[in-house]
C-alpha cells in the first residue's frame, strides 16, 4: 500500500498550492496532509478528478488559522473511526469545504458597500433577486448533502439563511472566493451543490 505525506503548511491560509503540490495523492492508496483548508481542498478536488474520492482515505493535520482550526473542529478530527462524508462541489471544477463567498466584482471601493445584481436560488427557494452585498455559503457538517446559505442585502440588516443542498446563482460579474481563495476570473452564473453521489474518505 502506497502512503503518501503531504506538508503544505508554508500556504497562507488564503493561497492554494499549485497543481504538481498534490499530484501523489492521486497515485497513492491513503494521504496524510498538513496544511490550511485550501490544501485539503486542492487534495480533494485532484481525487475527485481522478475518480478516487471514495478510495483514498485522508489524515489532515490542520494549520492554526482561524478556518481551519474551525473546519477541524467541525469534522472532529483527532477523534472517532474513519467517515465517509458529504463533497459539496461546484460547476468549475472545485470543491468546498469551509466557506464560499460570492460578492461584486472589486472596484476598488470596501468589499461591504459594493452591490451586486443577482438572482439565486436554494433549491427550489428563491433568496434573491435584485441587488445584495453578498452570498455566503457554508457545508453543514452535522446534516448528509447540505449546505447553509446567508444572504446579505444591506450591511447591518438582517440576513436571509437557507438549508438545502444546492445553490443557483446568476449575476453581474461577481467575485467568487472557495475557502478564502479568489476564482481566477469573475463570473455571471455559478453553482455550489452537496453531491449525493460522491462521498471523501476522512482518516479523523
Amino acid at each position: 500500500m502506497s502512503f503518501v505525506e503531504l506538508d503544505l503548511r508554508r500556504l497562507d491560509p488564503g493561497e492554494a498550492p499549485r497543481r504538481g503540490d498534490v499530484a501523489a495523492a492521486v497515485e497513492a492508496d491513503s494521504v496524510r496532509l498538513r496544511g490550511p483548508v485550501p490544501a485539503l481542498a486542492a487534495v480533494l478536488t485532484a481525487l475527485l478528478k481522478a475518480g478516487r474520492t471514495s478510495l483514498v482515505p485522508v489524515a489532515w493535520e490542520p494549520t492554526a488559522d482561524k478556518a481551519s482550526l474551525s473546519l477541524a473542529r467541525d469534522l472532529e478530527i483527532g477523534s472517532g473511526e474513519p467517515r465517509d462524508l458529504t463533497l459539496v462541489r461546484d460547476d468549475h471544477g472545485g470543491v468546498l469545504l469551509h466557506h464560499g463567498r460570492i460578492e461584486a466584482a472589486g472596484n476598488g471601493r470596501r468589499s461591504l458597500s459594493r452591490r451586486l445584481g443577482c438572482q439565486a436560488h436554494h433549491d427550489d427557494i428563491q433568496v434573491a433577486d435584485g441587488e445584495i452585498t453578498r452570498i455566503d455559503v457554508r457545508p453543514d457538517w452535522r446534516a448528509v448533502d447540505t449546505i447553509g446559505v446567508t444572504v446579505m442585502t444591506l450591511p447591518l440588516r438582517p440576513t436571509r439563511q437557507t438549508s438545502g443542498r444546492a445553490l443557483q446563482v446568476a449575476s453581474d460579474p461577481a467575485r467568487v472566493l472557495r475557502d478564502g481563495v479568489p476564482y481566477l476570473r469573475p463570473v455571471d452564473r455559478w453553482t455550489w451543490y452537496a453531491d449525493d453521489r460522491v462521498r471523501w474518505r476522512l482518516q479523523p
